[in-house]
């Protein structure tokens, strides 16, 4: 027996341990977060009600509005608008939360000459507090039934219960760990963000389904062989993803874009855990029960 197979021979209680004390930390901080907050995480405006305007008008200081805008109001956002084409900045776009529009009108009159009759230099918007809410809750109902029918097709796949928990709570650690390490870095989560969260179950169960299968279903070598040939694999697609990721984390502009890939990044370095130390260990352990090898 190799180093690797002996390594997970003696430790792989102690794995589990590491991989479930995650996934409890997570939960406690989320629940910290929401005894605080009443959030289970912090909402942008995007799933707020909120107002809307774009100024096109590239001479507009951005920094100057964000200081004007701070000094008014509570929940704001700041984004430049940029042409497609020629990737120039020709405006801006204010995201202001529990405002009316003559109300955030009034304040920027104070500090900027803005045509407000010109549609072509001013464009308001308006988003209403009861969209944003229904918009939100919309969102999570969609990452709630997600969750259930990935767990549905992952029972009905391996028919049995243990194995079956296991792909499941690997998942859920890697949602819970990553939503937890955006609260601790106070980061708000827009409508992107949630959707960034479906990625995730998709990305979290393809290494666990090809570590479960390798061990369950295969019997073309022994079970640690099988283990570390699907580690192999697993990590190659894991790390390979994550490159991609971080560097258009770096490359990309729009916020939102960064948003999801910062927190699907997140999720597949947790993912590494709750795979190859959770869910490892607790086929290991099942495999010896039941006898297979």
């Amino acid at each position: 027996m190799g180093k690797f197979e002996d390594f997970y021979d003696k430790h792989y209680k102690k794995l589990i341990i590491i991989s479930y004390s995650i996934l409890l930390i997570s939960i406690i901080l989320i629940g910290i977060n929401f005894l605080r907050t009443g959030e289970f995480f912090n909402r942008d405006i995007s799933l707020n009600g909120w107002i809307a305007v774009s100024v096109y008008d590239e001479k507009i200081n951005i920094n100057e509005v964000r200081e004007l805008l701070k000094q008014n109001f509570k929940d704001f956002n700041v984004r430049e608008l940029t042409d497609f084409n020629t990737n120039e900045n020709i405006g801006i776009i204010i995201e202001v939360a529990d405002v009316t529009e003559s109300e955030l009108r009034g304040i920027l009159k104070t500090r900027f000459d803005i045509n407000f009759n010109d549609k072509e230099k001013y464009d308001p918007g308006l988003t209403s507090s009861s969209f944003g809410e229904s918009f939100y809750r919309g969102l999570l109902l969609a990452l709630l039934f997600s969750f259930i029918f990935m767990s549905l097709v992952v029972f009905a796949s391996f028919r049995t219960f243990i194995p079956s928990i296991a792909v499941i709570s690997a998942a859920l650690t890697d949602i819970l760990a990553a939503l937890a390490v955006i609260n601790l870095l106070g980061i708000k989560l827009s409508a992107a963000g949630i959707v960034a969260f479906l990625l995730v179950i998709g990305y979290s169960i393809d290494t666990d389904i090809l570590l479960t299968t390798k061990m369950l279903k295969r019997h073309d070598a022994p079970l640690l062989e099988r283990l570390k040939s699907s580690m192999k694999t697993g990590l190659t697609m894991t790390f390979a993803a994550i490159a991609a990721l971080v560097t258009g984390y770096f490359i990309a502009i729009p916020q939102d874009l960064k948003q999801i890939f910062l927190i699907i990044s997140i999720a597949l370095v947790f993912d590494i855990i709750s795979t190859y130390f959770g869910n490892a260990g607790i086929l290991i352990n099942y495999c010896k029960k039941k006898n297979i090898t």
